[in-house]
């Protein structure tokens, strides 16, 4: 993801749905919303970016394995945010779950999967 496409802090800039049938699910919205998909490796499987018409990527739809294992199958929308550490941490401070760490160091790119006290998750991505 380019940093022109991940906006500014606090913008959505993308939205991911884990699930246990993902070639299935894929299908599914290539036929209602008329998107195409690309093949992203995972190592042994691949999940699937889906593509408008017009080449734009737009979503991932993903297995629900691996790293992806244990996430709710519901759409999850990705916000842009300046500091991911210091989102994380306010995050914790106001009650919320993060479900998934970062990987490595944290850079831009680097996400977090996160769940608001009430139980609404939403992923955070630093710009």
């Amino acid at each position: 993801m380019t940093e022109e496409s991940k906006g500014q802090p606090g913008s959505i800039f993308s939205a991911d749905l884990t699930v246990h049938h993902a070639k299935g699910v894929r299908d599914f919205y290539k036929e209602v919303i008329g998107w195409q998909h690309s093949d992203f490796q995972m190592g042994e499987y691949a999940d699937y970016m889906m593509i408008t018409p017009d080449g734009k990527p737009v979503a991932g739809i993903c297995h629900q394995v691996g790293v992806n294992a244990g996430l709710p199958q519901l759409w999850i929308v990705y916000f842009a945010v300046a500091d991911l550490k210091q989102s994380l941490e306010m995050c914790r401070n106001h009650g919320g779950i993060v479900h998934r760490q970062p990987e490595g160091a944290i850079t831009s790119g680097s996400y977090a999967i996160i769940e608001y006290p009430a139980g609404a998750f939403c992923g955070i991505s630093q710009i």
